[in-house]
């Protein structure tokens, strides 16, 4: 987990450069890179980023994505290559916070802005090609450490260094991690219940857990139920 350090934005991403992709759209604005001096956020992300493939990104529920520096360190060890702010297609790198294990609904107050936690980082075959490691989107997948979308609340300006104050949390306590694997149904009800912030990509993902998990509770009675084969001795 992050250390005891006060959180605070370590960098402010946007595109570098398109680049050419796998998949329908054939093009992806994956690869971020640091800005210096402050940048304007409005409802619909960051002045000069823009996502390539609208249908899957982007919009006021994915307006900023921010991934915690303790997370790309461990990638970094486990890859065994340096893994600098934007690799992760993040517009803000984050030091002090663990950003996978926000409550969806939280607000963080950063710079100028308030950002509200929206949605998982769902990994896709333009993160895999981007890599260029074996299996990343399943590895990625399996570890959760999936940073975070944010909603723009309140425009302003971000810069590097600017405090994260986490302002608000809210009583269900469903974190980002908690949506993204979605173990915990009863969890997840909750969230539904409580959360009214929730977009319906959120709810479709939701939707998908619970038949994943129909679909697995209907395999083993299924199992449980089959005749005995074989011949006892």
């Amino acid at each position: 987990m992050p250390s005891d350090e006060s959180a605070r934005v370590l960098a402010v991403c946007t595109v570098h450069a398109e680049l050419d992709a796998p998949g329908r759209v054939g093009r992806t604005a994956i690869d971020k890179r640091p800005r210096t001096g402050r940048v304007q956020v409005t409802a619909l992300g960051l002045e000069g980023d823009h996502v390539c493939d609208t249908k899957n990104h982007g919009g006021i529920h994915q307006a900023v994505y921010a991934y915690a520096e303790h997370d790309a360190q461990r990638w970094g060890a486990e890859l065994g290559r340096e893994l600098p702010a934007g690799w992760f297609g993040e517009n803000l790198r984050i030091a002090g916070l663990a950003v996978s294990d926000a409550v969806i609904g939280a607000r963080w107050a950063i710079g100028e802005t308030l950002l509200e936690v929206s949605a998982p980082r769902v990994p896709c075959a333009t993160f895999q090609h981007w890599s260029g490691e074996a299996q990343w989107v399943k590895r990625f997948t399996l570890q959760s450490d999936t940073g975070a979308y944010l909603r723009v609340l309140t425009e302003g300006s971000i810069g590097a260094d600017d405090p994260v104050e986490v302002v608000y949390i809210p009583d269900h306590g469903v974190t980002v991690r908690d949506l993204f694997t979605g173990t915990d149904m009863d969890l997840l009800a909750v969230l539904l219940a409580a959360e009214p912030t929730i977009s319906d990509d959120v709810r479709m993902q939701i939707e998908r857990h619970a038949r994943r998990h129909a679909n697995a509770e209907r395999a083993a009675r299924e199992r449980a139920e089959a005749p005995a084969t074989g011949v006892n001795p």
